[in-house]
């Protein structure tokens, strides 16, 4: 397993970070990578840590934020050339003790039913799927 540096992100890993959301295809016609990583960057509620490797590039990423009672990551992203490595479990420990510092006691994700091959991954790194209706009403059109 390769062990990475862990940080936060600063304004000037955008470009990379984004980059690399784009290429783990986490972008849809819906949502701003670049918007959302400003809006989530080094708030007293939420935060994008960056998986950086022993080389220097930004390699893996998540999102986390909380409402006060659930947290909540996002943006769990992994390079794709260095998948396979443990970067992905690295990063959503990260992320749970980002939440666990500011004392928020359950963490949540959300899967994009496009996304599926990815749960075999969560449901062994301790989740579990949980019976919920998600609903949404666009506020802006």
């Amino acid at each position: 397993m390769l062990t990475l540096s862990i940080r936060c992100a600063s304004a000037d890993d955008e470009e990379n970070v984004v980059a690399l959301w784009r290429t783990c295809g986490l972008e849809t016609s819906y949502n701003d990578l670049a918007q959302d990583f400003r809006f989530a960057l080094g708030k007293p509620n939420s935060d994008i840590l960056v998986g950086v490797s022993p080389e220097g590039r930004i390699v893996g990423s998540v999102m986390a934020g909380h409402d006060g009672h659930r947290g909540w990551l996002y943006y769990v992203a992994t390079a794709p050339d260095w998948q396979l490595q443990g970067i992905g479990r690295q990063m959503v420990a990260a992320g749970e003790e980002w939440l666990r510092d500011r004392r928020v006691v359950k963490v949540m994700l959300l899967v994009r039913d496009t996304n599926t091959q990815v749960v075999d991954f969560y449901n062994r790194i301790g989740f579990e799927a949980i019976p919920r209706v998600v609903m949404q009403k666009w506020l802006v059109e």
